[in-house]
């Protein structure tokens, strides 16, 4: 036996003591969850009770949940914006307590051009590693045939800005992979250094290179788009892929940083054996796709909302393996973690966070009710507010949920979308608001009347939004294309995942399609007359949520030369 195999055993067997306690202590708690939930609540409101915050809104004088509930109202983050512009100009104790320190600040879009940032403190970070270390214990425990082997996950870069107090700003993934336990990032196939190819194609690229030399566990990314265009890039690249295996390379015809290409040559070793391995398979089936190369025990993504749809193409790529949801999450917190596989639903993260729901029915009232996480009824939707401990409390993130049964006391909730006012083919959100400045600008910058439109999004092999507009007179001989790429651009700016999805090749460039002069008038009268109700209730909707609410638009024929005229 050698020395690495008997360290390996050694470590493996105190993971496995590590991972029972984890998943003992997680599947307790939700047991008892409404008093953890209430535990969890007053530690946050403790531990900030000096900062500005806390002060403004009377935390030391809270006792009960009522008065929670009476002194801290429900936020949006424009709400809580200014207290976070303070953060970052170095003012932590505008949002936290004594002795806390701002490691970064994950971004993420906002509803317009400014991008959030959320305060990640040591104890955020703790916390929300904890509810990944529940997730993966009970996905590897399910599945043990992937202990000890290696792990496909993708990040991306940490610190991509810096805010003016120097901290980073940039995706959370990239902190978590940095400072990853040891015995878990020895497994991970690419390191923390790939996040800093800037090209889309180079990076998918050189995450295969490393990938196909191995047997991969599992894959770990939050878009399952990401899950397939990794595979699609080892399946067009099968030639220069393998050869770079057999020579110990990686190829000069990817735009991939010299000081990324050193970090990475350490990992690069030539691999005969292995080369002729995938050359057999990539000759006898006329492609290189993970199903014949890995033995991959599971895929874990997203599976909620729209994100379902890209799951019909996986069998192609990854043969009849399970998919596991990695649970609600965004830059703000983790909100549920996935116990099966095949569906979006996961139990509440009640050990992290303290939540609130506003049922989905009352969400736009201005006095709507608000419940605990054990008032919740199965079946119902919901609309999640958030206390975290970065800082936002009774934070409304706009994510709707359904309750689908309890695990002990905690609710068990899938994703559905985003508000009614935003759309997220692929993890872009992209709001109603962020639409209508877009057109606004983009006619604007154009010289054109601004026209009656409708944003929709389309599904396809590479998802896109396509603009409805109404056309007429006024606008009649200016070219189609060049509107469509203005739009795109000023969404590309007023979103920043917008613009990653695009520049990573998950979402395509925007479409614009003409329609007739008063055609939404018409469409909507129609709508009315078959639904009821009155035209002073109807609001036109600028943005739609959802592939396919569009059918029943016409699409105009494409029009002849490089530039299609209205």
């Amino acid at each position: 036996m050698s020395e690495r195999s008997l360290a390996d055993i050694l470590l493996g067997r105190l993971a496995r003591l590590h991972a029972r306690r984890v998943l003992a202590r997680f599947l307790r708690d939700v047991e008892r969850a409404t008093q953890v939930q209430q535990r969890v609540l007053f530690e946050k409101l403790r531990r900030n009770a000096g900062s500005a915050y806390g002060r403004d809104h009377g935390f030391a004088s809270i006792r009960t949940y009522d008065d929670f509930a009476r002194q801290v109202p429900v936020s949006s983050y424009e709400d809580l914006s200014p207290y976070v512009r303070r953060v970052m100009a170095g003012e932590t104790n505008a949002m936290f307590g004594r002795n806390q320190r701002v490691l970064m600040f994950a971004m993420s879009s906002g509803t317009t051009d400014e991008p959030k940032y959320v305060p990640v403190t040591p104890h955020f970070l703790a916390e929300y590693r904890r509810g990944w270390n529940a997730y993966g214990v009970k996905a590897i425990s399910d599945h043990p045939a992937t202990f000890l082997r290696p792990i496909l996950q993708v990040s991306s870069p940490m610190d991509e800005q810096h805010a003016p107090s120097g901290v980073p700003c940039g995706a959370i993934t990239g902190l978590m992979a940095a400072t990853q336990k040891r015995i878990v990032r020895r497994y991970y196939v690419t390191p923390p250094c790939t996040a800093y190819i800037a090209d889309a194609d180079s990076r998918y690229y050189t995450i295969m290179r490393l990938a196909m030399a191995g047997d991969v566990a599992f894959m770990i990314t939050a878009n399952p788009a990401t899950q397939l265009k990794l595979a699609r890039t080892a399946d067009a690249n099968a030639e220069p892929l393998i050869r770079d295996i057999h020579e110990g390379t990686l190829t000069s015809r990817f735009d991939v940083p010299r000081a990324v290409r050193d970090a990475l040559a350490p990992r690069l070793a030539s691999a005969p054996a292995r080369a002729r391995a995938l050359a057999r398979i990539a000759d006898s089936t006329g492609r290189l796709l993970p199903r014949d190369v890995w033995n991959l025990g599971f895929l874990a993504n997203w599976m909620g909302g729209t994100m379902g749809l890209y799951l019909q193409d996986f069998p192609e790529y990854f043969g009849d393996v399970p998919v596991r949801d990695i649970g609600l999450l965004a830059s703000e917190a983790r909100m549920s973690v996935p116990i099966e596989d095949g569906t979006p639903a996961g139990v509440l993260d009640v050990t992290s966070n303290f939540f609130e729901f506003i049922p989905a029915a009352d969400h736009e009232s201005p006095d709507p009710p608000v419940l605990r996480a054990h008032e919740v009824e199965p079946g119902r939707e919901y609309f999640i507010l958030l206390t975290t401990s970065a800082g936002f409390y009774r934070y409304d993130i706009g994510d709707q949920v359904r309750v689908t049964g309890f695990q002990g006391q905690a609710p068990v909730i899938e994703f559905l979308h985003r508000g009614s006012s935003v759309s997220s083919l692929t993890g872009e959100k992209l709001t109603e608001q962020q639409a209508v400045r877009a057109v606004e600008q983009a006619c604007g910058q154009l010289g054109l009347p601004i026209r009656t439109f409708v944003l929709a999004p389309q599904w396809a092999g590479t998802p896109f939004y396509r603009l409805h507009l109404e056309g007429g007179p006024a606008i009649a001989g200016h070219p189609l294309q060049a509107l469509a790429r203005e739009v795109d651009a000023q969404l590309r700016a007023a979103n920043i995942e917008y613009a990653c999805k695009q520049d990573s090749g998950r979402l395509g460039p925007l479409e614009l399609n003409p329609l007739p002069e008063r055609f939404f008038a018409e469409h909507e009268a129609g709508e009315l007359t078959r639904r009821g109700g009155r035209q002073e209730q109807h609001k036109h909707r600028y943005l739609l949520p959802m592939p396919g609410l569009d059918a029943e638009f016409p699409i105009a024929a494409p029009q002849p030369g490089p530039e299609a005229l209205f």
